[in-house]
């Protein structure tokens, strides 16, 4: 099992922050369904102010581009993102339109 860490700001409204905590208490069926069908085998995601944190699981089948490529071809997906961006902001190291962000161990125990 190979785990991944990644992270994404929010806008920093707390009106904002808790819809989407409020969006995530109740994950549309299509979104879970897309993310176990990639590999991902387990998926939490953590809060800090407006700083998020996500620690994904997968299995030996996952792939960052097969999942790019059928969160593409899903148009429920599709409509899931374009809604979290009204509450998701870039980290300043982002590309343009890029989401969650690789981050790097730097310590293991």
């Amino acid at each position: 099992m190979k785990r991944h860490c990644l992270a994404l700001d929010l806008v920093d409204d707390p009106q904002l922050i808790s819809e989407y905590e409020a969006y995530h208490r109740e994950v549309w069926p299509e979104i879970k369904k897309s993310i176990t069908d990639s590999g991902i085998t387990a998926m939490e995601i953590y809060r800090a102010g407006n700083r998020l944190f996500m620690i994904m699981e997968v299995n030996d089948t996952f792939s960052f581009q097969q999942k790019g490529a059928m969160d593409a071809a899903n148009p429920k997906v599709q409509e899931w993102e374009q809604l979290m961006w009204k509450y998701q902001q870039a980290l300043p190291v982002a590309k343009p339109r890029e989401k969650w962000i690789m981050m790097d161990k730097i310590f293991s125990l």
